[in-house]
């Protein structure tokens, strides 16, 4: 059936109007995922929040606190479905209620030791002077730690910690978090846009916000939702390392992309984190906690050989030097079975049953339901998978989440404080997203109390149709020879993986770009095939795509720039640190004409100068 146009008349007064372009009758829904005032076209919201996980739900529960402020958060998927719910191991924060003996000095120096000296470290101590706070602001919520025989929250010991600092929830930390802070949500009145794809943020030719234009997945129809302030919260871009990652689906850097769009750098996207134990049959994660509780790392010959490569801290050494490890025995011939799926043993048989069923029971289930074994009676297979992205948005301010475009925000693994410089401690997520969602909702608030709609309804109209033309174009290709999604997905995969991945190198990386290039070009005549308005998860896959290629071009052209190797990024043709060239951020720009410049940044520096890295 041809696609119909109808535009809804724009409500006037002191409130800009919301645009709607609806493809073909309205399907009956109900409209019940999102609220009617949205389809209406009568709101325009101060503070709007892309992304429901940690971040965007933490940043609403601090905007929603003045209630003459109209708060919404918009989700490609529904509430409580985000990477955030994946998160299994804790949340960082001193406290001294399991170790006394713990500080913030050491929490600060445990995290810019662990991120290679490419934190930011007034932005580190502001993050651990807070973390422990937002600890007891969840327990507050009602959120379910694990409890001390003295009732009080229990915290374990994390890679790269000193002390025991991360309290949690078995090892389903994200998913109760999140729940909780949906609940919290509801009850302060925030609404909810769900199941709707973001498809760009709207800036009017003079370079003021108008708001952000989606698609309703359920619908097809093609939604502008003015707001005075943007909050970008849409997590990380791990899928561009696609079957090799343990992020979900929609972790496809739609976020980074909409803000380089709006005139906002990637800062420091070399800076992709591979954590040493996924499933190597597929990158599903088995948490962190797993080595804390005890768990081993074994190869093929029987030995626990982190003893080669962290003799302090063994399995909880750092995530990249644990990673590096595990890819170096596989490469050197002590790993266990060929290609993307060859791993080394993780070691369970040495805990208790008891403590594995206590603390452990979402690693045990994910094993089961994923690589058929039961870790209390055998050893799993695992490997490195992509699992988190220290670059991001840049965060021009962490007290206030603001970026450098005036009324765009940005919180959570989106963005880049940074606080995990090179590479990320296990259990400073959760943390971070608490302190900097709470500050950049606060910090959005602020800024809509100051300042009037600077939009204007007919440039999301325009937006509209533009989107609505390319859907048309891009779903009416023949196939011909043009490839599918899939077909250019996998092949940036692979460019991914085996030439951007756990260790580079200078030929490879300029192969990668190349290749990257060529895919880029066939994206632009790509075919698509699927026409229909609902659930049009073909047309998802191909925006998706084109966010995670230039996702994955960023990643490569920071990588080509940093001549040495720090954290996460591992070159084997600059295998040491270089402080004197390379102790500054990456800055990439996205310009019109849709090349990539690049800039650098001064990392900030307060007490603690960068040190040689011993585990």
């Amino acid at each position: 059936m041809a696609m119909e146009i109808s535009r809804r008349t724009f409500i006037k007064g002191t409130a800009a109007a919301g645009v709607v372009l609806m493809s073909g009758a309205y399907l009956g829904c109900g409209g019940k995922n999102i609220p009617e005032q949205v389809r209406r076209g009568d709101v325009t919201y101060d503070v709007l929040i892309i992304g429901s996980g940690g971040a965007g739900m933490r940043a609403a529960l601090a905007a929603s606190q003045d209630k003459n402020l109209k708060v919404a958060v918009m989700t490609k998927l529904v509430p409580t479905r985000s990477a955030s719910t994946m998160a299994q191991g804790g949340m960082n924060g001193v406290t001294g209620v399991t170790d006394p003996k713990d500080t913030v000095e050491s929490h600060v120096f445990d995290t810019i030791k662990g991120g290679d000296y490419l934190c930011d470290q007034d932005a580190v101590e502001y993050f651990a002077e807070n973390a422990g706070k937002v600890i007891y602001e969840m327990d507050y919520m009602g959120y379910p730690y694990n409890r001390q025989e003295d009732g009080h929250f229990h915290q374990r010991k994390m890679g790269g910690s000193s002390h025991a600092r991360a309290a949690y929830f078995e090892d389903r930390a994200g998913h109760a978090m999140v729940h909780a802070l949906f609940e919290q949500c509801l009850a302060h009145d925030v609404d909810f846009i769900s199941e709707c794809q973001m498809l760009e943020i709207s800036m009017t030719d003079a370079g003021k916000l108008a708001g952000v234009i989606a698609m309703d997945m359920r619908t097809g129809d093609l939604i502008g939702v003015p707001a005075k302030t943007v909050l970008i919260a849409t997590g990380g871009y791990g899928r561009a390392y696609w079957v090799r990652t343990s992020n979900p689906y929609s972790s496809t850097g739609d976020g980074i992309v909409a803000g380089m769009n709006a005139g906002i750098p990637f800062k420091d996207p070399e800076m992709v984190q591979f954590h040493p134990t996924g499933l190597s049959v597929n990158g599903v994660l088995l948490s962190e906690s797993s080595r804390s509780e005890g768990a081993l790392l074994v190869n093929k010959n029987g030995e626990r050989f982190m003893a080669r490569y962290a003799p302090e801290k063994m399995e909880l050494a750092t995530r990249d030097i644990v990673a590096r490890a595990i890819a170096t025995e596989i490469e050197e011939g002590r790993g266990i079975g060929e290609g993307l799926t060859a791993g080394v043993y993780l070691d369970f048989t040495k805990i208790p049953a008891e403590r594995i069923h206590e603390r452990l029971g979402q690693v045990a289930d994910l094993a089961h339901r994923f690589a058929g074994v039961d870790i209390t009676k055998e050893p799993v297979l695992i490997s490195p998978t992509c699992h988190y992205s220290m670059g991001g948005l840049e965060m021009a301010d962490f007290r206030t989440g603001a970026t450098r475009v005036p009324g765009i925000f940005t919180a959570g693994e989106c963005s880049c404080v940074s606080v995990h410089g090179a590479n990320r401690l296990g259990a400073n997520s959760l943390s971070e997203v608490l302190v900097f969602g709470k500050t950049a909702g606060e910090g959005a608030a602020a800024y809509a109390k100051q300042h009037n709609y600077e939009g204007n309804q007919q440039h999301l109209a325009d937006g509209c149709t533009k989107w609505k033309d390319r859907f048309d174009k891009v779903t009416a290709r023949p196939h011909a020879n043009n490839r599918t999604v899939p077909e250019i997905r996998d092949a940036m995969v692979d460019t991914m993986w085996f030439k951007a991945g756990v260790f580079r190198n200078g030929t490879q990386l300029e192969e990668a770009a190349k290749e990257l290039h060529a895919l880029e070009d066939e994206y632009r005549k790509c075919y698509v095939g699927d026409s229909s308005h609902v659930y049009n998860t073909a047309f998802e896959q191909y925006v998706e795509l084109g966010n995670l290629l230039q996702i994955s071009h960023a990643i490569v052209q920071g990588a080509i720039a940093r001549k040495e190797s720090r954290g996460g990024h591992s070159r084997r043709d600059y295998p040491k640190r270089d402080d004197a060239n390379f102790l500054k951020h990456t800055l990439i720009f996205k310009k019109p004409n849709g090349t990539y410049e690049a800039e650098y940044q001064d990392v900030v520096i307060t007490k603690y100068p960068p040190m040689e890295r011993k585990y």
